[in-house]
């Protein structure tokens, strides 16, 4: 069954400990003190984003049919398992940027060399050794968890959908008074 990471917005307070937490997992060293000592940091393949007063963890939707692997020309972007998370194999990534331009949601960047593009992976490499996705672990407010496709309900869709639009309204209207 399919997982997704969910965003309660009203509990995220935008430490950035998910982002953090992100680049740690995907880089070559495991603990932040050698990460940062690396010659090229770890980069993170989520961001927060702020939208008025309120911080949105954005992660990639793995979409049912992944426009970003639809136009890859290496075929690095692929769902190896139909329940699974859209994958990138850097490895096999030329760094054209297609995918970039494909992403409806813009969850997918070039790495700071440009070498490569980056994009959310679930941690999958961490839930097949029965650890949630780093951001997951990270958030210290609970604002991100990892559930079965299923397990979302309407509560929880109303609940993000009015939080983000309580932000948006917020955001007009500090733009009008300005």
């Amino acid at each position: 069954m399919p997982q997704v990471i969910t965003v309660d917005v009203a509990k995220c307070m935008g430490c950035h400990s998910c982002e953090v937490a992100c680049a740690v997992a995907h880089g070559a060293s495991p603990t932040l003190y050698e990460a940062i000592q690396q010659e090229q940091p770890p980069e993170p393949r989520m961001a927060i984003v702020a939208i008025g007063e309120a911080a949105v963890p954005l992660h990639c939707q793995h979409c049912e049919d992944p426009p970003c692997a639809s136009v890859c020309p290496q075929h690095a972007i692929q769902r190896p398992d139909p329940d699974g998370p859209v994958i990138l194999d850097e490895e096999l990534c030329v760094g054209c940027g297609s995918c970039v331009i494909a992403c409806p949601f813009g969850m997918i960047r070039m790495s700071a060399d440009g070498e490569t593009a980056l994009k959310c992976d679930m941690c999958i490499d961490r839930q097949q050794a029965g650890q949630p996705p780093a951001c997951v672990e990270a958030c210290p407010t609970g604002a991100l968890e990892l559930v079965e496709d299923a397990e979302l309900t309407a509560e929880i869709q109303q609940r993000t959908l009015e939080a983000m639009e309580t932000a948006l309204k917020e955001e007009y209207q500090q733009a009008a008074t300005r």
